[in-house]
């Protein structure tokens, strides 16, 4: 689930914190610049692990900053494909269940990567499995905030650039994530995890 990914980059150190140890004023802006961020191709950073190689400081002229080439290590999501991971439900539509973790909201679980048997219940918004077609009784219930058991089928990076001009709310508000995971619940010991109990 979590990585150790190499980068190197270059990183500009304002003059206020000059007086601070170089080790703890890089990794500051290092946070600033990665942490909670998704880095295409690579998965959504979390931390800094630790640096591994720190250059001179440059300086530019009329700028005073300086400018540090370093190598650090970083701590990032990404899932595996098939890895199985367990997270909670955050809203279900007629296409699927959106699913989240304590850090992470963008897994989304279609249809067809459902239980065979699954119906969706427009009146209540809630997907509904049914393990034994025969009896109308053995109806389980995706809830929502319920806990479940899923595993990870594919991740997608989108490229979000920001429009020129000015975008509305709602605009906004149908941008795809930029990364995002497709999961599946259809093997036993899946989905809500009080059923397996």
């Amino acid at each position: 689930m979590y990585i150790l990914s190499r980068i190197q980059d270059l990183i500009r150190i304002p003059p206020s914190a000059f007086n601070t140890p170089i080790q703890h004023a890089i990794t500051d802006e290092l946070h600033k610049k990665y942490s909670n961020k998704v880095i295409n191709g690579l998965g959504l950073a979390i931390s800094v692990w630790d640096l591994l190689k720190i250059e001179d400081g440059m300086l530019k002229t009329g700028d005073g900053g300086s400018y540090v080439d370093v190598e650090f290590r970083l701590v990032v999501f990404k899932p595996f494909v098939n890895e199985i991971l367990q997270g909670w439900v955050a809203g279900c539509t007629e296409a699927g269940i959106k699913l989240r973790l304590d850090f992470f909201d963008d897994i989304w679980v279609p249809k067809e990567y459902l239980f065979e048997g699954c119906t969706y219940k427009s009146e209540d918004n809630v997907w509904v499995w049914r393990p034994d077609a025969d009896d109308p009784e053995s109806e389980l219930f995706f809830d929502i905030n319920e806990k479940v058991r899923f595993r990870i089928e594919e991740e997608m990076f989108v490229n979000t650039k920001p429009k020129s001009g000015y975008e509305t709310e709602e605009e906004i508000a149908k941008k795809p994530a930029a990364y995002w995971l497709k999961a599946s619940m259809q093997l036993e010991g899946m989905g809500c995890t009080s059923w397996w109990d």
